[in-house]
């Protein structure tokens, strides 16, 4: 009886410790205000490992044309395709919502499993934390600011 109950509390204490797995899959999304503009790119593979590829503009002056803005959105969706193949894979803590480098405070990304979306944090200079909505995809898009 006494080992029993040894082993009972021992697995609940295991139960407790483990981390519940990070979502699978592919996101995408864009994100333009404030003469920023951004595109992402994230993959999470079932061993956990995470790819991250999110080239940035900023300071785009705000009298910027829409041919400007174009071709900067254009230079995005280039930069996307042709680097990500260098991405590396990384790991990162997950407690069920957030996703943080090992060791670190600072989200980088944000999971809301309820509703199944994905938001990606970016650090820009000394500004505010910028959310980059994410949309769960197949395959990633050839210009993810077309959707």
């Amino acid at each position: 009886m006494r080992w029993t109950v040894v082993a009972v509390v021992a697995l609940l204490a295991l139960a407790g410790c483990s981390r519940p797995a990070p979502p699978v899959g592919r996101w995408e999304g864009t994100y333009e205000n404030s003469g920023t503009i951004v595109a992402a790119w994230l993959e999470i593979g079932k061993g956990g490992q995470i790819r991250v590829s999110a080239p940035d503009s900023t300071n785009i002056p705000p009298d910027a044309s829409e041919a400007e803005l174009q071709s900067i959105r254009d230079d995005m969706v280039a930069r996307l395709a042709s680097g990500w193949g260098n991405v590396e894979p990384r790991k990162m803590d997950f407690d069920g919502h957030t996703f943080r480098k090992p060791g670190h405070i600072a989200a980088q990304m944000i999971w809301d499993a309820e509703s199944k979306k994905m938001t990606l944090v970016m650090y820009l200079g000394a500004n505010p934390a910028l959310n980059v909505p994410l949309r769960k995809v197949e395959e990633f898009s050839e210009n993810p600011f077309t959707h």
